[in-house]
């Protein structure tokens, strides 16, 4: 299942199951101490408060138990908000719409969504309620809504300051959660982010009995990148990589970065075939994509600008090391011009290490190895 515009990334759908199970236990006693006054009340409102209090529960447990089941669960939770608004509305306007005592309590489906959602839903949120708050009293009741406007205009004002409280905490708690959750160099969510959301995916796939496919993505020598090039070189590959990916991947399918140059894309709904032929797509778009032709023109540019005479050793053996180097350069520096010329000047094909000449990475990895230590 995609995203949606409620939660539009993998990292805002995190942050509404995050909060929903931390701000559960609040939201139980808020709710009794809402049905406890429905209870009191009773006698002077009258005993149809009853049912608007057990609709309420209804509501409540049905949110509770699909939420982690669902595939949306922004949707389940915005719905149980929907029907939460609808209910109060229905017993405002029931109950005298701007005299109603119950006025006030439509602030507290706001105060959920400033809890759960992103700025642009919560103003939405805001919007709407404030439309329901106008259409039970100066709709329902216009010549008592002028009379005495103050009980609406307090309500809109109540309305919009816990929204904005709820929000500044939510918010604090929020950036100190993902400064824990993402992996800060390339953005993506890291491994302490992959065991809850596995867990629920793994719940609705035993529900829906479809099936999770995972990827386990490793750079091939990328410690040579880092040994050569230096870690911010190494840095730079592994931004450039996961950008790639996650360009590739679709919304509801998730990577993650394990740590190191390892990552795991989770496919929910999608079978070993097709995560075969997805995880090929990947490997090809990383191979051509302009940031490995820049690597490996790099690494020619670095090899060939090696010096013998810096290193120490047997002189003979050094010059006839480096000799070799420069003719598997020179073959490997021709492919890649081929390449280009057949692509016209596009992206690099064919460029696995199955494809470069015969000995190159041998011979570079033991020239590196030899000179780095003195070979002798």
């Amino acid at each position: 299942s995609g995203m949606s515009w409620l939660c539009p990334t993998e990292l805002d759908r995190n942050r509404l199951l995050d909060a929903n199970e931390r701000v559960r236990t609040i939201r139980r006693i808020g709710t009794g101490g809402v049905g406890v006054a429905l209870v009191l009340a009773a006698p002077w409102l009258g005993w149809w408060t009853l049912a608007l209090l057990a609709l309420s529960a209804v509501n409540f447990a049905v949110v509770e138990r699909r939420i982690h089941s669902s595939p949306r669960p922004e949707l389940v939770s915005a719905a149980g908000v929907l029907v939460t608004i609808g209910l109060l509305a229905g017993g405002i306007a029931y109950s005298g719409g701007p005299r109603s005592p119950m006025l006030a309590w439509l602030v507290l489906p706001a105060a959920m969504v400033a809890a759960r959602f992103r700025p642009q839903v919560l103003i939405a949120s805001l919007a709407l309620t404030s439309a329901v708050i106008l259409t039970v009293t100066f709709g329902v009741h216009p010549a008592w809504t002028l009379a005495d406007p103050v009980p609406v205009i307090a309500t809109l004002a109540l309305l919009v300051g816990v929204a904005a409280v709820v929000w500044a905490l939510e918010g604090a708690e929020l950036q100190h959660r993902d400064e824990v959750i993402l992996d800060h160099l390339t953005g993506l969510l890291n491994r302490r982010a992959l065991l809850p959301r596995f867990n629920e995916i793994a719940q609705q796939a035993k529900v829906s009995g479809q099936p999770v496919c995972l990827v386990l993505v490793d750079l091939d020598h990328f410690k040579e990148v880092n040994d050569w090039h230096g870690h911010d070189r190494g840095d730079a590959v592994l931004q450039a990589v996961a950008g790639e990916m996650r360009s590739q991947l679709r919304s509801f399918e998730l990577i993650y970065r394990l740590g190191g140059e390892e990552f795991l894309i989770v496919l929910p709904g999608i079978d070993l075939e097709t995560g075969e032929v997805l995880a090929e797509r990947l490997r090809a778009a990383v191979q051509d994509s302009p940031e490995a032709r820049q690597e490996l023109q790099s690494l020619i540019n670095q090899m060939r600008n090696l010096d013998p005479k810096r290193f120490p050793g047997n002189p003979a053996l050094v010059e006839q090391m480096h000799q070799q180097l420069v003719s598997t350069v020179d073959a490997l520096e021709l492919q890649l011009r081929r390449q280009l010329d057949e692509n016209h000047g596009g992206t690099i094909r064919n460029t696995d290490p199955a494809n470069v000449p015969a000995g190159y990475r041998d011979s570079v990895a033991e020239y590196y190895r030899k000179l780095s230590g003195g070979g002798h």
